[in-house]
């Protein structure tokens, strides 16, 4: 596509919309105008916004991006706004915008969340030059869970392969990689750092959150968690050898929950002797509060796929580890059975908020 030109140098898409060509981008959304939160962004090395940015379409790549790029001049942003799940989101059109003005976009490859794969079909079909960094790029995923509705085998990197690889977090090391590479010819100045950024984020952070839920599962004399939340948790069974029963069947956090499920969840705590539950923390409450009514189990604890943040995880400046840490492994250890709820958990505080919490 042709570039308009000024004093004589060709002017990019994206210099179009900095001088205030707003309007170019008012259509190529294609989504609900939902209002947007502040943009949660990581701002490394002395020149701040003035320096390159790459957007991310998802929590967990921005996470792994700002700590990549820590020390460099550019600066990482998350486009998911505070409170709201990753997968399920439908942004307005000053999203794109703020894609096509950013040098980088990390996102997930296709078919997983539509308005960025919109976003992307703008990017190449106008030719603008922001450089595309897909984060699955070279791994393996997984068969799709037999529980999974089949309207969506379609949805991942091919029919009938489940995305949510990055709760492994072998796999998730390889798309560290991935978002290295592709920050590195954003600062090419800077590669060796950001390349020795990922090396130790793969070796000290998810290495050892690997180590840690090894533990975890190994300590279990129960084989199985059950979930009152959607099917996002495969990878954490397929590595650990664990059987995760989601109570929402479907790869989004929406969906209805069907009677044949409920009847379906309440013949595994019953025949498992489960007293515990996890609950997804961007998801309704219903279906376990539901459960803990109807069934043996006692309470409901918080799990998440790592794919939103809460006002309070902002403040804490919380990512990929912290979540991991003070969320995910709790609570595994509270419904695996490896200790009561108050033997398990991190405080009393954290028993306090987190015993069928509320929703957001």
């Amino acid at each position: 596509m042709p570039h308009e030109t000024y004093d004589g140098r060709a002017v990019t898409r994206r210099d179009a919309l900095r001088a205030g060509g707003a309007a170019a981008v008012a259509g190529l959304a294609g989504c609900t105008a939902l209002p947007d939160a502040p943009v949660q962004s990581g701002s490394n090395g002395d020149n701040g916004s003035d320096g390159p940015v790459a957007v991310a379409s998802f929590f967990s790549f921005y996470d792994f991006g700002r700590q990549i790029a820590d020390g460099t001049p550019l600066t990482v942003e998350n486009l998911v706004p505070t409170g709201l799940h990753g997968h399920g989101w439908e942004p307005n059109a000053s999203i794109t915008r703020r894609i096509i003005e950013a040098d980088a976009f990390i996102h997930v490859g296709g078919e997983f969340q539509p308005w960025a794969d919109r976003a992307i079909q703008t990017i190449k079909g106008d030719d603008v030059d922001t450089a595309l960094i897909n984060v699955r790029k070279g791994i393996d995923l997984v068969d799709l869970a037999a529980t999974l509705d089949r309207e969506e085998e379609g949805v991942g990197a091919q029919r009938g392969k489940d995305p949510h690889f990055w709760l492994d977090p072998r796999r998730a090391k390889q798309s560290v990689d991935n978002i290295a590479d592709g920050l590195a010819d954003i600062v090419p100045e800077h590669a060796d750092a950001v390349r020795e950024n990922a090396e130790t984020y793969k070796t000290d952070v998810l290495d050892r959150i690997d180590a840690d839920y090894e533990a975890i599962f190994d300590r279990a004399e129960r084989d199985i968690v059950q979930l009152a939340a959607h099917n996002a948790f495969q990878y954490i069974g397929e590595r650990y050898g664990v059987r995760m029963r989601p109570l929402v069947t479907n790869l989004a956090a929406s969906g209805d929950v069907k009677p044949a499920d409920v009847r379906e969840a309440e013949a595994v705590i019953r025949e498992n002797d489960i007293r515990y539950i996890a609950n997804g923390v961007f998801e309704s409450q219903r279906p376990a509060q539901q459960l803990v009514r109807e069934t043996g189990v006692e309470a409901y604890f918080p799990v998440t796929p790592y794919a939103g943040v809460r006002e309070e995880w902002v403040a804490e400046d919380w990512g990929y580890e912290e979540i991991a840490d003070n969320i995910n492994m709790p609570t595994f250890e509270i419904v695996l059975g490896n200790g009561t709820p108050a033997d398990a958990a991190p405080s009393e505080e954290w028993l306090e908020q987190w015993r069928n919490f509320e929703p957001i």
